[in-house]
C-alpha cells in the first residue's frame, strides 16, 4: 500500500513511518502545508494514496494562539478531506486522529466510545469539530476517528510532562516546576498506539470512533516514583502559576473494549507496555 502521512516528520509520524515500511508499505510524508488547499490540491493528484493517516496539528493544549487551532486543526483537515475526495482516486481507509480530550471533564471512570463530548479548552473543540465536519465526506471518503488518550516516548518534546519528568531525572535536577499536579491520565506508549494506527488502517469501519488506550491512568506523583526507583534520584516539585490550567481535565482514562475486540476478530495482538518499561526506554534514550 502506499500510505500517505501527514505529520510524518514529527513525533508520533516518525514511529508510524517506521512501523508501517517495516510492514512493506510504501510510506509518503506530505509536503504541502494544511492551510493550503491550493497546493494540498496539486500533492493529492500526484501522490494517489491507497491509506492515509491524517497526524498533523496543533497537539499542546497550552499553545497560546487559540484560533491556530481551528485554523488548522479544522480547516486544515477539511483542506486536506477535500483535496483527496477530488483527485481522482478513493482511498480505501482516511484516518484521522483526533484526541481524547474531546470527552473533557464528563465522566469519571472508564470512558467510551459513546461516552458524551464536553470539550473543556480550545484544543479538544477543535478536534470534536474536525470530527464532526469528517463526517460530511462520509460519502466521499471512507473516514476512520482514533481518539488516542495520552501517549508518549523517546522524541516527544519537553513541554509535555512526561518527557520534562524525565529530563529532570535523566539529568538529576534538584527541582521541577509542574502545574496542575492532581490530574490523572494514560500515559502509554508510542509503539502501541502506532501499531493500533496499523490495524486501525486494515480493519477500521468508516464512521467508527476507536478510543487508542489501555485503560491505565496514572497520577503524576505515581509517574515520579518509578522515574526515581529508576534512577536512584528524587527532586523537589514546585507548582508554577504560570502552568496550571484552570480548564484542566481531571482524569482521562478510556475504555479499550472496541479496539481490542477488532484485534481479536483479527487475529492481532496489540503489544502491552507498561508505564515502567516506557519510562526505561525514555531514559535510556535520553542517554544515548
Amino acid at each position: 500500500m502506499r500510505v500517505l502521512i501527514t505529520g510524518c516528520g514529527g513525533f508520533t509520524g516518525r514511529y508510524l513511518q517506521a512501523e508501517l515500511a517495516a510492514q512493506g508499505h510504501e510510506v509518503v510524508g506530505l509536503k504541502a502545508d494544511l492551510t493550503d488547499a491550493a497546493a494540498l490540491a496539486a500533492e493529492m493528484q500526484a501522490v494517489q494514496p491507497d491509506w492515509v493517516v491524517h497526524l498533523a496539528g496543533i497537539a499542546f493544549v497550552g499553545h497560546g494562539e487559540p484560533n491556530d487551532f481551528y485554523r488548522v486543526n479544522l480547516m486544515g483537515t477539511r483542506n486536506l478531506l477535500a483535496a483527496l475526495a477530488a483527485c481522482g482516486k478513493r482511498p480505501e481507509c482516511v484516518l484521522l486522529a483526533s484526541s481524547a480530550n474531546v470527552y473533557g471533564n464528563a465522566a469519571e471512570g472508564m470512558l467510551g466510545e459513546d461516552t458524551p463530548p464536553n470539550p473543556a479548552n480550545d484544543y479538544a473543540v477543535s478536534k470534536l469539530a474536525m470530527e464532526y465536519m469528517a463526517r460530511t465526506f462520509l460519502d466521499r471518503l471512507p473516514v476512520v476517528i482514533a481518539r488516542p488518550f495520552n501517549y508518549t516516548g523517546p522524541g516527544q518534546p519537553n513541554n509535555f510532562v512526561i518527557p520534562k519528568l524525565v529530563d529532570h531525572f535523566a539529568r538529576r535536577a534538584p527541582v521541577v516546576e509542574l502545574g496542575n499536579l492532581d490530574v490523572a491520565r494514560e500515559f502509554n506508549d508510542v509503539r502501541m498506539v502506532c501499531q493500533a494506527y496499523a490495524l486501525l488502517l486494515k480493519h477500521g469501519k468508516a464512521g467508527e470512533l476507536y478510543n487508542v488506550c489501555t485503560g491505565r491512568p496514572y497520577t503524576l506523583q505515581q509517574v515520579m516514583e518509578v522515574l526515581a526507583a529508576l534512577t536512584g534520584h528524587r527532586l523537589e516539585v514546585r507548582v508554577n502559576p504560570a502552568f496550571v490550567r484552570a480548564n484542566e481535565v481531571k482524569t482521562l482514562c478510556g475504555n479499550p473494549s472496541r479496539l481490542q475486540r477488532m484485534a481479536v476478530e483479527k487475529g492481532v495482538a496489540l503489544p502491552q507496555f507498561g508505564l515502567e518499561e516506557t519510562l526505561r526506554w525514555m531514559l535510556a534514550e535520553s542517554a544515548a
